[in-house]
């Protein structure tokens, strides 16, 4: 059997991915769970053995026709090189039709890095599931807000989010997994091209159960200081703010 963990090893741990990638597919009718079963089978290890990091495989649970995807880069160089390699390598040669046709749009991609080192996220405890383990389907509730700015984030707007709008959402119990804002290096692999229409700057929420999201939602509302004052704030450089509600796939090494 081979040993996944020696597959893995080149890619950079998930505190270590200074570059991610924000994938958003807009799926052929029923083809999300065809393409979720192949991803998980065929597209984990063989991206991460050379040098790129699977963070996350997620189905939007409002949008069926939709699979979110985050893959992290230890840097620029260690993306194109990654990217060549699996692109041109014989996973990909052996899939691509299979995942394509699964497929209406597969454009809908970001560049983003962490907005600050300590807003990486963070390597879970315990590893992602083996290939060749029972499904164990994830109860938690994952929640991806986006915000579409007006100007790209800035040394104000990550001081406001630290002080201001981390401290509410941890004390109603959605404390970020993740702070990210687009990455501004030009994108060297035009093979896969990324947005550039607007910056971004967004945070990943982890709830243990649909439920423990709703208290936590209940509670924001009612909290008179977050509704005046913080999202008021943190919505003055924003265009729009976009919630995504995501479940992980079996074998997201986010779950």
């Amino acid at each position: 059997m081979t040993d996944t963990a020696s597959l893995t090893s080149a890619a950079p741990m998930l505190e270590d991915c200074r570059l991610v990638e924000l994938r958003d597919y807009l799926m052929q009718p029923r083809g999300r769970d065809v393409l979720v079963e192949l991803f998980d089978r065929e597209f984990v290890e063989t991206q991460e053995a050379v040098g790129m990091r699977v963070i996350a495989q997620f189905v939007d649970l409002d949008r069926p026709d939709r699979f979110v995807w985050l893959r992290g880069f230890a840097d620029m160089a260690s993306r194109r090189a990654g990217l060549a390699a699996f692109y041109g390598g014989p996973a990909w040669a052996a899939h691509r039709s299979a995942a394509n046709t699964t497929m209406i749009d597969s454009s809908d991609v970001r560049l983003l890095r962490p907005s600050r080192t300590a807003w990486a996220p963070a390597s879970p405890a315990e590893p992602r599931a083996r290939p060749d383990a029972p499904a164990t389907p994830s109860r938690s509730l994952w929640h991806l807000d986006l915000c579409v700015l007006r100007r790209p984030a800035d040394a104000r707007l990550r001081r406001r989010f630290d002080q201001e709008v981390l401290p509410v959402l941890a004390a109603h119990g959605a404390a970020p997994r993740a702070v990210f804002e687009t990455e501004p290096a030009e994108n060297d692999f035009p093979q896969l091209p990324v947005r550039t229409d607007a910056p971004v700057f967004a945070w990943l929420t982890r709830h243990a159960d649909e439920a423990s999201a709703q208290r936590a939602d209940r509670s924001l509302a009612a909290d008179r200081r977050w509704t005046g004052q913080v999202l008021a704030g943190l919505l003055d450089g924003a265009v729009e703010v976009r919630r995504r509600r995501l479940r992980p796939t079996d074998r997201s090494l986010l779950r």
